[in-house]
């Protein structure tokens, strides 16, 4: 399909991309040029000239072509209230088909996760952790999201794939300081900086956040209770261009982000046990925290030879999450208490290739090789128990150590073939094979179609398979043997081994352009699975154990607008998806007897189906007179409600079978930038109307805790051109 660009879309270009006829940083240097300046000044240096033909090629690498993509510049999340102040997560909520979930997660078209991420064109591994962003919106030039039936070059995470383009420094020498607060006891300063000098070019960004809002409120009160968090980022990005066909760039990020648990309030443990001789504990005392460290680095080198371009990169992550529980106070209330340190390094090399065969064939070729060890270190303080359930001693702890070391390895080939100048099919082979608890592969084949019959009209239509293994740093490798005649023992001693989720994926759809500067869309799809990855939250460590539903069947249709003219941007989305499935067959020890049961036999929703979800948002710039510099700018979310257990008559329940009400958050922004100071400040309303609404309610299969969206907060910023 083609790419819409939210708040800053181009039409002609979108339906020049749809067949692969224009790359976009050669257009968008196009259209930056003065036509009434000197030729002279109209030429730029040789090596702009170099580097942005070499950002063309690198594109070419990887096209959007038959899936569905999505596009947001750098601009165009300045505009959004909060700007690149807010976390990744709140950004992509704008998206067409993106719900919110708690712990800032994100699910595309009725999945849960299943999200890869690239950084120029280089899948960036799985991390662990589960609150913090690990990349900041101040290091992103535009991000692409794509979905739908991804090409042969996708896969393993397949719900949507998330493509940042970073900034380089090359075409701005210079930088920003700012800083940025309010609600929440937000404190925010923030530095970027970048330049050139010569063939290389640089960007660093750094910046601390402090609030008393670091995780989701469980209570719907405006201030919640032991929620600090404070977060500090790092970015930085070198590349030196070698000649007019060759670059090499070297890219690296590190974020540290602690958080506070948040506690419910009012409430007291039952007096089922007692620890140090005391049974009595109000939940408004609770001391639990969370530590996540995220590191990662990128080489790669791009050689573009006319016909042929290809990039190889090197790439590392480490990660690694630390819960330090309240010892005393969840074993009086949960019987148990975890410490848990999980670690994960990856490393591995990707390799992409174009061969530019003819005019009517633009073949590509690739492969992925990735290595991850991985280890686990809990103590889990336990109470013994008699037969009955009943505490019967005191307390005392299980260590209970594992490592474990994962092979993915991925090859694809693919053919866009241009049957017409408005017909084109693109066909490719994918396997994928890994290693780990379990080692399993799939050859996918896929295949899409693009039609442009009139001028404006794109329909296209694609299938994929799809193949993707379970978040190997996450699955559960608890002995649940140990555990046996304790306050902690699982309610099953099954635990099969997670298995990679197999599904077959249809997608369809229409873009037209109805006016000048006005996009509509439509697209639906239908994807049926097996072994259906789910993810959950099952212990007070805040850390998601996959399993599998052995069937699944989700679908939907998403509609957007997108409008762009003069001093008017605007743009809206609504999507309708139903996701569900049966049967659990894998972390069987998480569920309790009941639950498996119903599920073994039914088909429920899967605890993140929303039935309808949309955003929509405006912003006007004044460009003359004494307002210029203004900018004026509104968003919302809307959402129908995730699920919760529906809870009949005779007490009984059945798993996922309610949801929530629907909510509604409305935000507004005001930027005003002085030109000659080099000065902007930005005043920022998010929950304009104060809305209360629940994204959980602690109920559903695999929900851990009650989760509020956030009270009204007001916030103000002011930057500084350096």
């Amino acid at each position: 399909m083609t790419p819409r660009s939210l708040l800053l879309s181009s039409t002609p270009l979108a339906c020049a991309l749809a067949l692969g006829a224009l790359p976009l940083a050669a257009h968008a240097a196009d259209a930056d040029a003065d036509p009434a300046a000197p030729a002279a000044a109209q030429t730029p240096p040789p090596i702009v000239v170099s580097a942005r033909r070499l950002e063309a090629a690198r594109d070419s690498i990887q096209p959007s072509l038959g899936a569905d993509a999505y596009q947001l510049t750098n601009e165009a999340i300045k505009a959004l209230p909060g700007g690149d102040n807010q976390p990744f997560s709140q950004i992509a909520l704008q998206l067409p088909g993106v719900a919110q979930d708690g712990f800032g997660q994100l699910h595309v078209r009725g999945d849960h996760a299943n999200l890869q991420y690239r950084i120029n064109g280089t899948i960036l591994p799985e991390g662990l952790s589960m609150f913090g962003q690990t990349m900041s919106p101040r290091l992103i030039n535009r991000f692409d999201l794509l979905t739908g039936a991804l090409p042969a070059q996708y896969g393993l995470r397949t719900a949507g794939v998330i493509d940042v383009t970073t900034k380089t420094g090359l075409f701005d020498n210079g930088g920003t300081i700012s800083l940025y607060g309010g609600s929440h006891a937000t404190l925010q300063p923030s530095i970027e900086y970048g330049g050139s000098s010569g063939a290389t070019n640089y960007f660093v960004s750094a910046s601390y956040t402090h609030n008393d809002l670091g995780i989701e409120n469980v209570n719907s009160a405006a201030h919640a209770i032991h929620d600090r968090t404070d977060q500090g980022q790092f970015f930085g990005y070198v590349e030196h261009i070698f000649s007019d066909s060759d670059k090499v760039s070297l890219l690296g990020g590190y974020s540290n982000q602690w958080f506070q648990i948040p506690n419910p309030d009012g409430l007291t443990s039952s007096g089922a046990y007692s620890y140090n001789g005391r049974s009595a504990y109000l939940s408004n005392d609770l001391n639990e925290t969370q530590l996540e460290r995220t590191g990662f680095g990128q080489l790669a080198w791009l050689h573009d030879a006319g016909a042929i371009t290809v990039q190889t990169a090197f790439f590392a992550r480490y990660s690694s999450l630390a819960y330090r529980p309240d010892i005393t106070g969840e074993l009086l209330f949960n019987g148990q208490a975890q410490q848990a340190y999980k670690s994960d390094v990856a490393v591995g090399l990707q390799s992409d290739l174009v061969w530019r065969a003819s005019g009517h064939h633009t073949l590509r070729f690739g492969g992925y090789v990735q290595h991850d060890h991985s280890r686990s270190d809990t103590t889990t303080f336990v109470f013994p128990v008699d037969d009955a359930g009943n505490q019967s001693g005191s307390a005392y702890g299980i260590t209970d150590n594992a490592a474990q070391n994962a092979w993915m390895v991925s090859l694809y080939g693919q053919d866009e073939w241009k049957l017409t100048p408005r017909l084109t099919l693109n066909y490719g082979l994918r396997f994928d094979a890994y290693s780990a608890y379990r080692s399993e592969h799939q050859f996918s084949p896929r295949v899409n179609v693009v039609w442009q019959p009139l001028h404006g009209t794109t329909l296209h239509a694609g299938y994929a398979h799809y193949f993707s293994p379970p978040p190997f740093e996450l699955v559960a490798n608890t002995t649940i043997a140990r555990f046996a005649g304790t306050s902690a023992a699982a309610a099953s001693t099954d635990d099969t081994t997670p298995f990679a989720e197999r599904q077959q994926y249809f997608d369809a759809g229409i873009q037209q352009q109805v006016a000048r500067g006005l996009m509509l869309g439509m697209d639906g799809y239908y994807r049926i699975s097996t072994n259906l990855i789910d993810e959950g939250q099952f212990g007070a460590p805040i850390i998601l154990t996959p399993f599998n539903y052995q069937k699944g069947r989700i679908r939907g249709v998403n509609f957007y607008a997108n409008y762009n003219r003069g001093p008017w941007s605007a743009y809206a989305n609504f999507a309708m998806s139903k996701a569900e499935g049966e049967n659990i067959v894998s972390s069987q020890f998480s569920f309790g007897s009941d639950d498996l049961a119903y599920i073994r036999n039914h088909y429920i929703y899967l605890d993140h189906d929303q039935t309808y979800t949309g955003s929509a948002g405006v912003t006007y710039s004044f460009r003359h007179g004494d307002l210029k510099g203004l900018k004026l700018g509104g968003s919302m979310i809307y959402g129908s409600g995730l699920r919760r257990d529906l809870v009949l008559a005779d007490g009984s329940s059945v798993p996922n079978g309610d949801k929530l009400p629907a909510y509604e958050q409305f935000n507004l922004s005001t930027s005003y930038r002085l030109e000659k100071a080099g000065v902007e400040l930005r005043f920022d309303i998010i929950n304009l109307f104060d809305a209360r609404y629940e994204i959980r309610d602690g109920t559903g299969v695999g929900v851990g805790a009650p989760e509020w969206g956030p009270r009204r907060g007001f916030f103000f910023g002011i930057s500084k051109d350096i």
